[in-house]
């Protein structure tokens, strides 16, 4: 009989969330397969875990497939892991289960921690729907344009993000969704864990004045509200068209205008700005009737 493919799910960073299930599984494994030896090695020695280790990343993980079932096949159980939480979410291991599957070979998963997860359940905002992202693209331009192609989503929105790209990925989601809801959860489970609900902008002040941070970072944006543009422009009683005309009266550059009516209507400031084009472009008289 062949063995069986687990994947193990292990802590972001406290040692105790180690199932005991998980714990037994990888103690009982012919082998395990991780993102990093020395990461996972510090977490089995915490739990007397004496099992073997392989690395398997994104880097060798096609060519560490066929070892690995081979393991399988000869009726050997390998424990699968990265080095926190679930494996195959943003993380390797997708290749080794994809042809484990298609080798008919047993894939069993041993739930546990995931960063996505634990940062929805303690952020506040709506979780009965979300779309996780993952992370966006690191250069501007391709991070404007995939979070354009997000804006209209109303389910709860959940990105990794670098540290380091954090500000400069806070200022581009104020600049295309708007003034929304959204929590900052960094470092989950760890010594410097921290949970911040507060809006895009407010989230966007606090980063800058800090400076550097470090850590594992999760963002959870609540998703688009139909209603809201239509909220805000009753309750200040001036469209976007008109707010945007006034503040250009006023001297404002087009840029400033479409950025204050979309911070004034928490609108975002493309949406703004095609509006305000929609609304100058000419009108053309109809073609004249042929004889």
């Amino acid at each position: 009989m062949a063995g069986t493919l687990y994947v193990v799910a292990t802590p972001l960073g406290n040692l105790e969330d180690l199932s005991p299930r998980a714990v037994r599984v990888l103690r009982e494994a012919a082998l395990v397969a991780c993102e990093d030896t020395r990461r996972t090695g510090r977490l089995l020695a915490a739990h007397a875990i004496a099992t073997p280790t392989t690395s398997c990343f994104e880097h060798n993980e096609r060519h560490k497939v066929e070892r690995l079932l081979a393991l399988v096949r000869e009726g050997k159980d390998v424990a699968l892991c990265s080095d926190a939480g679930t494996p195959g979410i943003s993380d390797p291991g997708y290749r080794v289960v994809r042809a484990a599957r298609e080798a008919g070979l047993p894939v069993v998963p041993i739930p546990g921690a995931s960063a996505v997860v634990a940062a929805l359940s303690v952020s506040g905002l709506p979780t009965d729907r979300f779309l996780f992202v993952g992370f966006l693209p690191s250069r501007a331009r391709p991070r404007r344009e995939a979070l354009v192609e997000l804006r209209c989503r109303r389910e709860t929105l959940v990105f990794y993000e670098s540290p380091l790209r954090l500000r400069e990925t806070l200022a581009d989601l104020r600049e295309e969704f708007g003034e929304r809801e959204a929590f900052l959860c960094r470092e989950a489970t760890k010594m410097h864990e921290e949970y911040r609900l507060a809006t895009l902008s407010a989230l966007l002040v606090e980063v800058e004045a800090r400076g550097e941070l470090r850590g594992e970072v999760v963002l959870c944006v609540a998703g688009a509200d139909p209603d809201a543009a239509a909220a805000a422009e009753r309750e200040t009683g001036e469209p976007a068209e008109e707010l945007y005309a006034r503040l250009v009266a006023e001297g404002r550059t087009r840029r400033e205008a479409v950025k204050e009516v979309a911070r004034r209507l928490g609108l975002p400031a493309r949406a703004v700005y095609d509006r305000v084009l929609a609304a100058e472009a000419p009108v053309l008289p109809p073609d004249p009737e042929t004889p």
